[in-house]
């Protein structure tokens, strides 16, 4: 697996500069390598988001969703852990066909790469623009992700929120934050630009296959070890306090949502009812 090329249509822009700190990055690495290594190593952390990329392809790759059904839906709702436990209630009152239209037209494959944020705009418009529907950025950040990772990068806001200022790329900035931060948009060649100086940082390291996925688990750690300092209370309903510092990591990429074995999911239906995926499929 290999970080996608940048569409020619965007080569030509003005890209952004970010002022990554190598040491703040060792930190992470390490802290990642060694939080794994009791759980059965990276490698095997890898092969879950594999996993979780399949499913995700398998359920949307064909006709770009067009026969995405709801419990499928849910399913996949209930391995993005900043949406499962808010769209419930948008679901109830809008019902699964206007999701499954929105899903249609975000993952569409006749629209190239240049179109991707006015993609997601469209999305997020159908949702009601008030803090409670912010999720509605998240879910379309995973939906393109998962569904095609080595063509977008994961968009989410706890990578980076340019209003809240705050995520993965602030905690990795080298110094003075607040004023080169505030310069820096959160478009889709912000999030790109990340992806490439991180699958750098990864390979002078000496990790060459998987890319992708790697960056994905460093910018996790980068957060989860955030949330740890702040004491769990961001997001404290996503990502419950716990011991274990992989716990979080785990949270953040989604790999907890699902019982394998029940079925049972994180994913939080109207009334808070947790949903029960019938047909759970066993991860190899």
């Amino acid at each position: 697996m290999r970080v996608a090329a940048i569409p020619a249509s965007t080569a030509l822009l003005v890209r952004p500069a970010l002022d990554l700190s190598g040491p703040k990055l060792r930190v992470a690495l390490e802290r990642l390598l060694a939080g794994t290594e009791g759980a059965g190593g990276i490698e095997r952390w890898v092969s879950g988001l594999k996993f979780k990329a399949a499913v995700f392809e398998t359920a949307l790759g064909e006709a770009s969703g067009a026969a995405l059904d709801e419990q499928t839906f849910l399913g996949l709702c209930a391995l993005m852990p900043t949406v499962r436990r808010r769209i419930g209630p948008w679901l109830a009152r809008s019902g699964f066909e206007a999701a499954r239209m929105l899903v249609r037209a975000l993952l569409d494959p006749a629209r190239d790469g240049a179109s991707t944020d006015a993609r997601i705009g469209t999305f997020c418009e159908a949702f009601p623009a008030d803090r409670e529907h912010r999720y509605a950025r998240d879910l379309a950040a995973e939906l393109l992700h998962w569904s095609a990772v080595e063509r977008h990068p994961l968009m989410t806001r706890w990578v980076w929120d340019r209003t809240a200022s705050s995520g993965v790329l602030r905690e990795i900035w080298h110094d003075d934050a607040d004023l080169a931060l505030a310069r820096l948009g959160d478009d889709c060649e912000t999030f790109l630009v990340l992806r490439e100086e991180l699958a750098r940082y990864l390979t002078d390291n000496g990790f060459f296959r998987d890319i992708p996925l790697y960056v994905d688990l460093v910018c996790a750690q980068v957060y989860a070890t955030y949330v740890i300092e702040q004491g769990g209370s961001y997001l404290r309903t996503d990502f419950v306090s716990e011991h274990d510092p992989m716990q979080y990591v785990r949270r953040m990429l989604g790999l907890d949502g699902i019982d394998i074995d029940t079925g049972l999911t994180r994913m939080k239906l109207a009334g808070g009812r947790a949903y029960v995926l019938h047909s759970a499929a066993r991860a190899p």
